[in-house]
């Protein structure tokens, strides 16, 4: 069913009202919507499609900065909430018949999620300590004094109390939450505070003269990102950059850890580098770009590159007219804010791991099926990017964005519940992804097909300009003229 987004329609509403201006032509933004793709009382495509659709009209805002003309946009639920597989077995590898079959899940990940799971505390609460990288993974073991196993793990968690847990485990700096009810999370101050704020939050830090925009065929041709974040969440801000025509520039560690499958399927259309900035030489290599760059992605937990001298602040004196985006778990202010946590975690605290139990389950809390915070707080970043651009364009300015996966769990659930989710498919027809694929047949991690972009903009395609990079195999130097 075709319709409308209108500037009363849920999450499309609130980003609206986040970037301000002029009211949307009518009929600019439309949507398809579908069958519910997952088994979850969540409206994930929906949630996603208003999302996405919002991050169109940020980018169509910059085109008409650039040409006086807008476009028409489009998305399809469905299509929005496969987003949500990235790093799963929908991406496809060329074999060696010249056939595209599904890439296997790890087996480390298969482990990963078997531990990563709301485990019942001695109090009968509920906790979900978060084991997705080695050593916090390990820091999670010593708190618990137990082994690698989904046996040790949930006896482990139940000899605590979960409020004492997770207090013992944010002071070793492990990733975990308790479960907690919508309600709970909304009355804890942590919750209230957020609640308080709005889902992107774009502050104005500095004034400046307005820089325009620089000439090109996409909406943001010219503009030069540095993307410092893995796993997810940041590095799909980083994404949505690419595919609306930026030259994104990774950058990393060689020691730092990855998850192999997210760094492949969130790396389209952009290039990676090594720069370690416990080593001077490059450190200064990181400031010099710095110096060239338009948008920073810090994806780190609150306060880690600015031990290194990489702050805001010291940044935005490196570049004045920058636009900062900070991509974490629990925001940038309130009594959580020094804490790290990843998409689960999110689901944990907000109320979603108790609202699913209740309505997909045993009563038990669990977790959705799929990573749907980390996507939409992507989404969400690049859209505050987007309009901090036009911003600076029009105004002039340096800038901060500020989203959390905290923030994009409380908005999922502002957008209500749906029913008739039970028979969800969990993934697109194969006539749907066919429709929707892109195929690099040379690529670092061979000939892959991959879901593309799914946004549509009827006169500049959301595109990836290369293929997925493997990390560290480009030099840290900004492109000429955004050419690859």
């Amino acid at each position: 069913m075709l319709n409308n987004f209108t500037s009363d329609s849920g999450a499309f509403a609130e980003l609206m009202a986040i970037r301000g201006g002029k009211a949307l032509p009518e009929e600019e933004v439309t949507v398809t919507h579908g069958d519910p793709l997952f088994q979850t009382p969540f409206k994930v495509g929906e949630t996603a499609a208003a999302v996405l659709a919002a991050r169109g009209v940020a980018a169509n805002d910059l085109w008409e900065l650039k040409t006086g003309r807008r476009q028409k946009i489009h998305i399809d639920t469905r299509a929005a909430a496969a987003t949500s597989l990235a790093g799963g077995d929908m991406t496809q590898r060329l074999d060696h018949n010249g056939v595209f079959q599904p890439i296997p899940v790890s087996e480390a990940m298969k482990h990963m999620v078997s531990l990563t799971q709301p485990w019942k505390a001695a109090d009968g609460r509920w906790l979900l300590p978060h084991t997705n990288l080695p050593h916090l993974e390990k820091r999670i073991l010593d708190v618990l004094k137990c082994r690698s196993s989904v046996e040790s793990v949930s006896d482990g968690v139940g000899k605590w109390n979960a409020r004492e847990l997770e207090e013992a485990l944010a002071a070793v700096f492990a990733c975990g939450g308790m479960v907690r009810t919508p309600d709970e999370w909304l009355e804890h101050p942590h919750g209230a505070y957020l609640a308080s704020r709005p889902v992107v939050e774009i502050t104005r830090v500095s004034d400046g003269a307005p820089e325009p925009l620089p000439e090109g065929d996409l909406p943001v041709s010219g503009i030069k990102v540095l993307d410092l974040t893995r796993i997810l969440a940041g590095p799909t801000a980083g994404l949505g950059f690419a595919e609306h025509g930026a030259d994104v520039l990774m950058v990393t560690a060689p020691y730092l850890p990855q998850i192999p499958a997210f760094v492949r399927d969130t790396s389209h259309g952009k290039r990676s580098c090594f720069l370690d900035v416990d080593i001077p030489q490059q450190a200064q290599q990181l400031k010099a770009l710095v110096g060239e760059c338009d948008v920073f992605i810090d994806g780190y937990r609150p306060g880690r590159l600015e031990a290194h001298g990489f702050g805001v602040e010291e940044l935005m004196k490196i570049r004045p007219g920058l636009i900062h985006i900070t991509v974490n778990c629990f925001g940038s202010g309130g009594p959580f804010a020094s804490r790290a946590g990843w998409d689960q975690v999110a689901q944990a605290v907000t109320g979603i791991c108790h609202v699913e139990g209740q309505l997909n389950g045993n009563g038990e809390p669990k977790l959705m099926p799929v990573f749907t915070c980390d996507f939409l707080t992507g989404f969400l970043a690049t859209f505050g990017g987007l309009v901090a651009l036009a911003r600076r364009a029009r105004e002039g300015g340096s800038y901060r964005v500020q989203v959390s996966l905290c923030q994009s769990a409380m908005l999922l659930q502002r957008q209500g519940v749906q029913e008739l989710f039970q028979h969800a498919p969990g993934r697109l027809t194969a006539a749907e992804f066919e429709e929707l694929a892109v195929c690099d047949e040379a690529t670092g991690y061979g000939g892959l097909k991959s879901l593309g972009p799914v946004l549509r903009m009827s006169e500049t395609p959301c595109q990836w300009q290369c293929p997925p990079p493997l990390l560290g195999s480009d030099k840290p130097i900004w492109l000429e003229n955004n050419i690859i």
